[in-house]
């Protein structure tokens, strides 16, 4: 079941949107497959600690962070994957791994990778491992807020 928060959140703003359950998974890309979503499509949610701050990163999920560019361009010293001890605290009803990219939900900025800004979707975890929240990214946008960079890059699989 996805986070009562989200939902609440959606169903206060109007937003339509979609649950997808699928088979138990943890990597973006096993959901991605187990939901039959492209990995392009399926955002994954990233912890980053920025200057000692925590950030939340949306990216899709075949994609990997780059941290260099990340760096320059929130023009930090220090930027670094935020181990779980560092957060799993941060999100009460949610399984571990499984954060949905609503940091205002949860007092962190949102930092966007553009492309997952130019999907028409945007589908992500709904704090578990086994359940999909799809939507338009037009109306995360609204929700959410968030900066949009250019981060990441295309993993080779």
């Amino acid at each position: 079941m996805p986070s009562q928060k989200v939902k609440e959140f959606l169903d206060q703003h109007k937003i339509k949107y979609v649950t997808i359950k699928h088979s138990l998974a943890f990597t973006a890309q096993e959901i991605a497959a187990s939901a039959h979503i492209k990995g392009k499509e399926l955002a994954k949610t990233v912890l980053v600690k920025v200057d000692g701050k925590m950030i939340m990163t949306v990216l899709p999920a075949s994609y990997k962070i780059d941290f260099d560019l990340l760096k320059k361009y929130l023009g930090c010293n220090n930027c670094r994957l935020a181990n779980e001890t560092e957060f799993k605290d941060k999100f009460p009803d949610c399984e571990v791994g499984a954060m949905p990219p609503f940091g205002n939900l949860f007092n962190m900025e949102v930092v966007v990778a553009d492309s997952i800004a130019k999907n028409e979707f945007i589908a992500f975890n709904a704090c578990s491992h086994t359940e999909l929240i799809q939507m338009e990214y037009k109306d995360f946008e609204k929700l959410v807020k968030p900066r949009v960079l250019s981060f990441s890059y295309q993993s080779k699989l």
